[in-house]
């Protein structure tokens, strides 16, 4: 090997000395190597948030699953951005790692200065406010823009408008801020074009149309929503349809759900039921059973509307049911349980039904309890209940509280619930009312043959500062009557039962087209009433009015003539009535029988004594035609005036015209108003009668129309004389019966019940006066 040169013997020698000099030492690196194992490769040694301009570093930091110390994990990473971005806070999140460091870098969502909406004009924007989420100051997401959208959709969707466009604009502001206006389109509404109805084959879709709530769309529903597409409303359909068909026999009915198909420019939809109807049954046999020793079950049996060779009807045996058990609490059996037992007969085409009367539970109201009730003091609810605390408990009189709370009008809704009391043999019956307005301001006007043209003004409050008393101030001005009134009425004076109140009345009356004079009246009313039952009521009231017959024509009857002036009436009334029906605004069946009796001469100077009796019979006919507006409504009344005392007229009569009856017109239609009976045969004023007796047959129907228009159609006969008028040879008068016939129309309108009647008189005299059409106001009885 040969020898190396100088330089490079130099340059390994310089190497050697460095290594040796560089080298640390084994104590050296024993206490070096703690020191390398605090900071191994991973560790996190701080999390920095950056970004962040109101959310605190630290709240960041608090929904980080890594924290300084921790080893860096990418699964945890990856958990604490999706735990940020969950906070809603954060319009964008990324997570990155600077040597030992975790950087989070965030870009706030930003803050809504304002909600608005714009396109609107169907639905006001505080209707559709609280369908939405986001609010001013509140965190802005496009989320809840979307959610929000949705909402708004479906808003107007439950109003009908499927084709209805919602698209969320937003507008930055400066520190990041955001308006949020919602631009919407509302379209047309969808309504239902056409109801269809599979596998119905005992009736027609026309038919069963007229059963459900919903309808087609046409011209004349612009009052109505009906014809607007509610899911909900499908759904009671459906109930209405089941229960329609229960009481026509099908016992085994089966309505499947309600399809509805919208077009394809989303403003109709096609509604489809399915129908499966099963077979129709009668009733085969009927029993009544009892596990009571000293209950007659001939007795109940009496009590039931059904009968053997009927139709099966679902609601009747349920009213039967409930009839039986209020007969047995009448007889002294207060805990009964009443269980009608069916048995079908499927080939046979009956169904047999057993009503058992057994033993029920022994239990009795502990308390009463009432919520919701904002205005109307408790005591009002309470009066109208028909048990007590610690009466035995009564599944019938509960039910009848609960009309009678509805018939008050003061409330929108009336629930009663029954829970377990403190003890098994206790219940508490929870009332919950939901308030309505029982104020009303009323500006009318209209036409009526009795009237004229009119103008009507009133002001009532019926539960005035919720005492249950009934305040009325009206007016009514008209070509031939017109009205001022003041009425107030407590339904329960002292609340006790005892209803009371009083009149102050003003009445002026044109008659010259019928006897050639005026009238006048000024007066008052102090009335009391009082229920003997449910169905007995008696009613008093005395009466102190000053009348004035005036503008006597000089042409007028002598009869006539002889009476103009004032007289003081002092006259003391009593009516007692008894009443089955079993509605008073649209009754279908029961019957009513009144009899009024005015005892005039308790001062003042008129003196009579004057009697009334009215009766009105309604037979349902809906079993024969199938359909609940068919009724046939029998009606007749009578009355009398007998006048004592020594005054006499002139002419040798004792009462006055004012006082007499006239029939024509509302009483007897197919004549004109007081164009039947007594009347002078120069003049051919009407004078009036002392005896009057009417009577009506009424047939009612309804009219292929939908039902919803209100509209009813009526034929009918009416009957009736009136006799004992003033005597004399200048006097017309006739007992014999005048008889009309005739067809009509009702119309319950917003305004009330409308009348419309032809009629024609066909058993008359020559000397009556007839009136082919008649258009009213209000009802007839």
């Amino acid at each position: 090997m040969p020898p190396l040169r100088p330089t490079l013997r130099i340059l390994l020698l310089a190497s050697a000395c460095w290594m040796l000099l560089a080298a640390p030492s084994a104590e050296a690196q024993q206490r070096r190597a703690p020191a390398a194992a605090a900071q191994p490769a991973g560790v996190i040694s701080a999390v920095e948030v950056r970004g962040n301009q109101r959310i605190e570093a630290d709240t960041v930091r608090s929904y980080m699953l890594l924290q300084p110390g921790d080893a860096y994990d990418p699964d945890r990473a990856d958990r604490s951005l999706r735990a940020l971005f969950a906070t809603g806070l954060f319009r964008d999140v990324q997570i990155a790692r600077d040597g030992s460091r975790l950087i989070v870098q965030v870009q706030e969502n930003p803050i809504v200065n304002r909600v608005a909406f714009e396109g609107n004009r169907r639905i006001s924007d505080d209707n559709i406010r609280p369908e939405v989420q986001l609010r001013p100051r509140g965190v802005f997401t496009e989320q809840l823009a979307q959610a929000d959208r949705q909402r708004i959709l479906d808003l107007y969707a439950r109003r009908g408008r499927f084709a209805a466009s919602v698209e969320p604009r937003v507008i930055e502001l400066d520190q990041n801020r955001v308006d949020v206006v919602f631009e919407i389109t509302e379209g047309e509404q969808a309504r239902i074009a056409r109801i269809n109805f599979v596998g119905n084959r005992g009736f027609s879709d026309s038919r069963l149309r007229d059963v459900i709530s919903s309808r087609e769309s046409a011209f004349y529903r612009f009052f109505s929503s009906a014809d607007l597409y509610d899911p909900d409303r499908l759904a009671f359909d459906r109930e209405l349809l089941r229960r329609f068909y229960l009481r026509q026999g099908y016992a085994d009915v089966e309505v499947g759900a309600a399809t509805a198909e919208l077009s394809p420019d989303r403003t109709a939809f096609f509604i489809t039921f399915q129908v499966n109807e099963g077979t129709r049954y009668r009733i085969g046999r009927l029993e009544v059973t009892t596990d009571f020793a000293g209950l007659d079950t001939a007795l109940l049996r009496r009590r039931l509307e059904i009968s053997e060779g009927d139709w099966y009807d679902g609601d009747a045996v349920e009213r039967a049911t409930q009839a039986l058990a209020d007969a047995a609490n009448l007889r002294g059996f207060p805990f009964v349980d009443v269980q009608p037992r069916i048995t079908r007969n499927t080939e046979a085409g009956t169904i047999d039904i057993v009503f058992h009367v057994a033993q029920g539970p022994r239990i009795f109201v502990e308390r009463i309890e009432i919520t919701g009730n904002t205005r109307t003091q408790d005591r009002v609810i309470r009066r109208e209940f028909r048990l007590a605390e610690g009466d035995a408990f009564n599944a019938a009189q509960i039910r009848r509280s609960r009309e009678r709370i509805r018939n008050l009008g003061y409330f929108a809704d009336v629930s009663i619930e029954a829970q377990p009391g403190s003890a098994p043999d206790r219940a508490v019956i929870n009332t919950t009312v939901q308030e309505r307005a029982t104020g009303e301001v009323s500006l009318g006007g209209g036409y009526s043959t009795d009237a004229g043209f009119l103008v009507d003004v009133g002001l009532r409050e019926r539960n005035l500062v919720g005492t249950g008393i009934d305040a009325r101030l009206g007016g009514t001005l008209a070509q031939r009557r017109s009205q001022v009134d003041i009425s107030i009425t407590d339904p329960a004076f002292l609340d006790r039962n005892l209803g009371a109140g009083f009149d102050i009345f003003l009445i002026q009356r044109n008659l010259l087209r019928i006897a050639s004079y005026e009238e006048r009246r000024v007066g008052f009313a102090l009335r009391i009433g009082y229920e003997f039952n449910e169905r007995l009521r008696q009613g008093w009231s005395y009466t102190l009015v000053d009348r004035n017959v005036y503008n006597v024509q000089p042409f007028a009857s002598t009869f006539v003539r002889d009476q103009a002036g004032r007289t003081l009436l002092s006259q003391v009334s009593q009516t007692i009535a008894f009443d089955t029906r079993d509605s008073l605004i649209e009754p279908r069946s029961g019957y009513v029988i009144r009899y009024g009796i005015d005892v005039a001469g308790a001062g003042g100077d008129v003196f009579y004594l004057r009697n009334r009796v009215d009766g009105m019979l309604l037979l349902p006919l809906e079993r024969l035609f199938g359909h609940q507006d068919y009724v046939l409504a029998l009606m007749a009344s009578w009355g009398h005036l007998m006048p004592y005392g020594s005054r006499r007229f002139p002419n040798g009569e004792r009462d006055r015209i004012v006082d007499r009856f006239f029939l024509g017109g509302e009483n007897l239609r197919g004549f004109a108003i007081a164009g039947v009976g007594p009347r002078d045969a120069t003049t051919l004023d009407s004078l009036g009668g002392r005896l009057i007796w009417t009577a009506s047959a009424e047939m009612r129907y309804p009219l292929p129309l939908p039902s919803e228009l209100g509209l009813l159609g009526r034929a009918f006969v009416d009957a009736g004389a009136l006799t004992q008028g003033p005597r004399g040879p200048g006097v017309l008068s006739s007992a014999h019966p005048r008889v009309s016939v005739g067809v009509g129309v009702s119309w319950r309108s917003p305004f009330g019940l409308i009348n419309i009647d032809l009629a024609r008189a066909v058993v008359k005299e020559p000397f009556d006066q007839t009136q082919v059409f008649r258009f009213g106001f209000g009802t007839r009885f």
